[in-house]
């Protein structure tokens, strides 16, 4: 108990010190700006002071310095004077007075005490007499004073001069002229002896100041000690404070220190984090506080005449309080009495943690528990649960009704023995195990009772000793599975039939893969003669155009009887016909020719990038002469400085194609127009004439190779019906398409559709030879008028 006594006393005190720096924080953060202007100012204030103090010593050592050597200078014309004077008046008074004892009696005793020296001459310039006495006594006074200075010469008009003695140390010197039989006086101040007092004092004066300078470098390092203690004394006080927050922040709780007797309470940050406020103050009073506890959970003005009354000396309350948003939290507020010192008034310190979270738990446990007994209870199936003592916990009405059990029989703790008494078990004709588990107290069996119903009843332990029951009606289970069994005897007759049938189906597949073989053998000996015939055609296309060149050529010079004349007027009209039939001939020969290098794959496109009004221009005027016999207009309404990348000579071939079959099924005097479009970025040309037109069952079949419309022209020529079917393989290697709509008895319009892109895959002329096989569709949809 002691032991528990001092560990609380601890925490008290290290809580007492962390809500002393939380509540001391804010008063440290309004000094801590003046705080860093007078680390600033210290050590430039002591600088300051000590150059100042510095700079006065310096200029006072500097000073007495000037005066010592002035009021040395005065001393010496004093002297001189009165030396000189006492001198001459001691040498008319007696001839034969000795110049060492005049001299004795005539220099002043405090100026030998000042460290003066005086030198008496003969009229020869030699010293006589010294005071105090030189070693040398046979040197002269230029000897003593040196060869350079003009004291000798010039003596009472040189005064006072600085100079240095002829041992090198630096003296003032004055001379004076003596009456004779004497020469001149000389009195030497050494500067060391003028100085001596000066040095003194300014070492007096150095030491001063620099124990002046010293004792304030020494206060000025225990003044940044000092703070520098105090800075990590607030670190320390800071990091505590920031551990409190972070753990009061992380548990969603604050503390709080109640102060009684002045009625305002200290809340921590976490306290109005936890509430969704904003620190307005350090201190929050205590109607504030109590405007925000929910009325119906008692207001703190109790707890606080508890407490003032001596009644309690501590308070473990929960009660609600309103956050800034309007909601309501749960707060369970423990706060201990604490008189700090006899006599003080007492404050109430403690935390308040949010313990919304366990309500709301508390309270989905509830529902949770409610729940899963309407659960219980609305199953289908007898529930009842037995604790590890084997007594009743819960169970549904199924089971009660299943037991025949009276309400009192089956409440919470009524032992197995005294339920199972009460109770009317039900008579259980067959029981068949399913599955038993002696060692993990398991057991599943179904039952068939005397009515004919079944029970599937599974009994499960739980993990605290006790076990479950659940008992489920599987009549219509057992009804289903007896209507499965009947299924599956039908199945298995089913099957047997099927594997007859498979049998027969494969004898069928053998069958039907002999005659497939036989296909692909009659396609590669068709595949074979169709590529014969395409090598045949191209041989007899090139042996039928030889000879026929030279009938036509030899035709034309007949009819223009270049050799002479014919002699007879109907031999230049056979010639007529003799060149048209073998023009025709030969330009049979050439489609079968195109057509077959066409279906061999020899025929690969030259794209370039062309106008295509010289394509159409060359189209019309290759139909020209055709177009003019029969007097048909042929009108072009192009595209200029519209360019195209394809073949051009493929275009061309294409449009001439198309415009010659226009000419040929348009009665004399009609019409055939060319239009040239650019639609969505491709080229779409049109070729319109008011021919014939073509009826929908042949319609269908145009662009296959040797495909003609019924019936023959005038001249009794069909043509070769090759003509639409290169054109058609022409745009297809080109990527395009041809559309045909036509109208019997209106004319017909042909579609010919070419992409945008230059990237369009040469189609292989396999590919075209077989789409030379299907229709030249798709087809526009054609018309009746």
């Amino acid at each position: 108990m002691a032991r528990a006594d001092s560990a609380l006393a601890s925490v008290r005190a290290g809580a007492a010190r962390g809500l002393a720096c939380t509540a001391t924080q804010p008063a440290v953060l309004r000094l801590a700006r003046p705080e860093i202007w007078v680390r600033r100012a210290v050590p430039a204030t002591v600088a300051l002071f000590a150059s100042a103090l510095i700079a006065i010593t310096v200029v006072m050592t500097r000073e007495a310095h000037d005066r010592a050597v002035t009021d040395a200078l005065t001393d010496i014309e004093l002297t001189a004077g009165i030396v000189t004077g006492n001198l001459n008046g001691a040498f008319r008074d007696s001839l034969r007075t000795d110049p060492a004892a005049a001299l004795a009696r005539s220099v002043p005793s405090r100026a030998l005490a000042r460290g003066q020296r005086l030198v008496v001459t003969g009229a020869a310039g030699d010293i006589v007499a010294a005071a105090p006495a030189l070693l040398d006594s046979n040197a002269t006074l230029t000897d003593y004073l040196g060869p350079s200075q003009p004291l000798t010469i010039f003596a009472e008009k040189a005064g006072v001069l600085r100079i240095n003695l002829a041992d090198g140390a630096d003296a003032l010197a004055a001379v004076r002229t003596l009456d004779p039989p004497f020469g001149q006086v000389a009195i030497v101040h050494p500067m060391v002896a003028v100085l001596a007092d000066w040095q003194a004092a300014a070492f007096r004066a150095t030491v001063l100041s620099i124990c002046t300078v010293l004792v304030l470098i020494a206060l000025a390092i225990a003044y940044f000690w000092q703070a520098s203690r105090a800075r990590e004394a607030n670190q320390l006080c800071e990091r505590m404070q920031n551990r409190v927050d972070t753990a009061l922040g992380r548990g969603r709780c604050g503390l709080w220190d109640w102060d009684l007797a002045r009625g305002r309470i200290y809340w921590s940050d976490s306290m109005y984090e936890m509430l969704g406020m904003t620190p307005a103050g350090q201190f929050m009073s205590f109607g504030d506080i109590n405007a925000l506890v929910h009325p119906q959970d008692g207001a703190l003005a109790t707890m606080a005449e508890m407490l003032t009354g001596a009644q309690a000396d501590s308070i473990d309350h929960a009660f609600r309080m309103q956050t800034v948003n309007g909601e309501w939290i749960w707060v369970r507020a423990r706060a201990e009495l604490v008189r700090e010192r006899a006599g003080e008034s007492p404050h109430l310190v403690g935390i308040a943690v949010d313990i919304t979270e366990q309500k709301n738990l508390a309270e989905r446990t509830a529902t949770a528990d409610i729940r899963l007994r309407d659960a219980i209870e609305t199953v289908s199936e007898a529930f009842v649960l037995w604790d590890a003592s084997n007594r009743l916990v819960m169970c549904n009405s199924k089971f009660q009704k299943f037991h025949h059990l009276a309400s009192d029989a089956i409440l919470a703790g009524t032992p197995y023995a005294q339920v199972m008494g009460k109770g009317t078990p039900p008579a259980i004709q067959t029981q068949i195990a399913l599955g038993e588990r002696p060692l993990a107290g398991a057991r599943t069996y179904e039952a068939r009772l005397g009515d004919g119903r079944w029970l599937q009843i599974n009994e499960r332990r739980t993990k605290d000793g006790g076990y479950v029951s659940v008992g489920t009606d599987i009549t219509a289970l057992k009804r289903h599975e007896e209507q499965l069994m009947d299924s599956e005897r039908r199945l298995l007759a089913t099957v047997a039939d099927l594997r007859k049938s498979r049998q027969t189906l494969e004898l069928q597949a053998k069958q039907l893969a002999d005659l497939a073989e036989k296909y692909l053998e009659q396609k590669a000996e068709a595949e074979s003669a169709n590529r014969a015939k395409s090598e045949f055609l191209a041989n007899m296309s090139h042996e039928l155009r030889t000879p026929l060149n030279a009938i036509i050529g030899f035709a034309e010079l007949m009819h223009q009887e270049t050799f002479g004349a014919l002699g007879s007027p109907k031999y230049a009209g056979y010639c007529s016909d003799i060149r048209q039939s073998g023009q025709y001939l030969l330009g049979v020969i050439s489609d079968v020719l195109d057509m077959s290098r066409l279906e061999s794959g020899r025929v690969r496109l030259q794209k370039a990038d062309f106008e295509i009004d010289a394509a159409v221009g060359a189209a019309v005027a290759a139909v020209a002469t055709f177009a003019g016999e029969k007097e048909i207009s042929v009108l072009a309404e192009t595209l200029p400085d519209t360019s195209i990348h394809a073949d051009p000579a493929a275009i061309e071939k294409i449009l001439t194609i198309l415009l010659r079959n226009a000419v040929k099924f348009t009665p004399n005097h009609g019409r055939v127009n060319v239009r040239a479009r650019i639609v969505q970025g491709a080229l779409n040309i049109y070729v319109e004439d008011t021919g014939i037109g073509i009826p929908p069952a042949p319609l269908a079949r145009l662009g296959r190779p040797f495909e003609q419309l019924d019936g023959s022209l005038a001249n009794g020529m069909k043509g070769s019906g090759l003509g639409l079917a290169i054109a058609r393989s022409l745009v297809d290697l080109h990527g395009g398409s041809i559309r045909i709509r036509s109208s019997v008895g209106n004319g017909t319009i042909v579609l010919v559709h070419l992409p945008e892109s230059r990237d369009v895959p040469r189609q292989k002329l396999l590919l075209a030879a077989g789409a030379l096989r299907r229709p030249a569709q798709p087809q526009l949809r054609a018309s009746a008028g």
